[in-house]
């Protein structure tokens, strides 16, 4: 895996050569979900997909910080009411193939 340059050449390279940047963000990207296993790979896939959508829907930098945290803050939720569910499993009759 790549290494990662630091903060000030990340900031430095951001101010002056944001595509550059870009495309460093995404090789990186795809570098951590390709060791992922095959199995997680689609799924991290897709959230980065919504990730990529927030970020180009954002005005600025400072915009896509709050977007970010907002939908971060919305999963957390969604997870924190699926493990603090109390209802009962739900029955369901399996219709076989024909």
């Amino acid at each position: 895996m790549q290494s990662l340059p630091d903060f000030d050449q990340l900031m430095h390279l951001a101010a002056t050569d944001p595509q550059q940047f870009t495309l460093l963000r995404q090789r990186l990207i795809d570098q951590a979900i390709t060791q992922a296993s095959t199995a997680m790979q689609p799924r991290l896939r897709a959230q980065q997909s919504h990730i990529d959508r927030l970020i180009n829907h954002a005005n600025n930098p400072l915009h896509t910080n709050i977007l970010l945290q907002q939908e971060l803050q919305r999963q957390l939720q969604r997870f924190s009411q699926a493990l603090q569910s109390h209802s009962p499993p739900q029955q369901a009759k399996i219709l076989p193939f024909k």
